[in-house]
């Protein structure tokens, strides 16, 4: 299992609107993988292997590149950053986090903090509130030397590093360089087979703000057959009723039926079910009550598509800390090969 690339595109920042190192990470990765790789106006990396006859079925892998994080929105007289997030984040989970603001000068390490007075200075009532997203800063421990490298809509994201702990993988952006990664994987994987279908790898933008740059790619595409690529949420952790896990992790890939954005193909569930249970590849049928997926962007698209999901289930999403069984993620890995394979 090749972590090392894993590694580079978690660790690599790029939120939406700004996901160019990501491309530019991806693109050094695939030569010679594609028979055709373009980057469209949005900035999705399109990347297409040809069939060796006419008419093929043309089957899309929509894989977004972009992670939750900021934009810088303010910045004050002393040189303190006031932030927009570009994503989903829980006020809880931002407290006391290190930070990157990536410039066009450089790269800054700073850290977060909502205003207020700490714990000493306090009282009881002031400890009780939650702050707001938009009541947090970055101090770059500069001063007002800041406003001098930093411009409005420079981009934020978290600093924390990619690590392996027992069989699992924890690291921001895994939500969802995980799919670039099984992008690329499965197509370096798949080597000669599978030529009697046009696959397409969509390295998506903008997806953590409403599934835009899938929608734009799927117009261009015009897939017969979307699969989208993600994260998928596992609540099996204390405190969560069993019910609302979603997945449990190390039980195999999250075969995707539902969420608030799509519902996926029934015929193309089942198809991938057998493949997984013939090939004895573990999974699980996920569902969603709310949230999307780049997956709907392909089935809506021009005169749509059947579409599905594969989904890894994530731990903590959408914080510094998301994990993953590697197992899950192989599983992943096996299923899309398979599938490929069969055309």
């Amino acid at each position: 299992m090749n972590l090392d690339l894993l590694k580079r595109l978690c660790e690599m920042p790029g939120v939406p609107g700004h996901e160019h190192r990501i491309r530019d990470l991806i693109t050094s990765e695939i030569k010679g993988m594609f028979d055709a790789v373009t980057t469209d106006p949005m900035g999705s990396l399109l990347c297409r292997r040809d069939a060796k006859k006419k008419d093929a079925t043309r089957i899309m892998l929509l894989c977004h590149m972009d992670e939750i994080g900021f934009l810088v929105s303010h910045i004050t007289k002393d040189g303190y950053l006031y932030l927009q997030p570009v994503g989903g984040f829980d006020p809880r989970n931002l407290f006391s986090r290190r930070v990157l603001v990536c410039t066009d000068q450089g790269d800054f390490k700073g850290v977060m903090n909502p205003g207020g007075k700490p714990i000493h200075i306090s009282s009881a009532e002031d400890r009780k509130k939650v702050p707001e997203v938009t009541e947090f800063f970055v101090d770059l421990g500069m001063g007002k030397a800041a406003r001098d490298k930093v411009k409005i809509g420079d981009f934020v994201v978290m600093d924390e590093p990619f690590i392996e702990i027992g069989d699992k993988i924890v690291s921001k952006a895994l939500d969802n360089r995980i799919a670039c990664w099984l992008g690329i994987e499965a197509i370096r994987a798949l080597g000669k087979k599978g030529r009697g279908a046009e696959i397409h790898v969509a390295f998506t933008c903008q997806e953590e703000v409403g599934l835009r740059g899938a929608r734009t790619a799927a117009y261009a595409i015009k897939p017969d057959i979307g699969l989208g690529i993600d994260v998928t949420l596992a609540c099996d952790t204390p405190g969560i009723p069993e019910k609302d896990a979603t997945t449990t992790q190390g039980a195999g890939f999250g075969l995707h039926v539902r969420d608030s954005s799509f519902i996926a193909d029934k015929a193309l569930v089942a198809e991938i079910e057998a493949l997984a249970i013939r090939k004895k590849i573990p999974y699980q049928r996920t569902m969603l009550a709310a949230g999307g997926q780049d997956g709907a962007a392909a089935q809506q698209a021009a005169a749509g598509a059947r579409a599905v999901g594969i989904v890894v289930g994530t731990r903590y999403i959408h914080t510094v800390t998301e994990m993953i069984d590697k197992g899950d993620l192989q599983a992943a890995l096996d299923i899309l090969v398979a599938y490929l394979s069969e055309y």
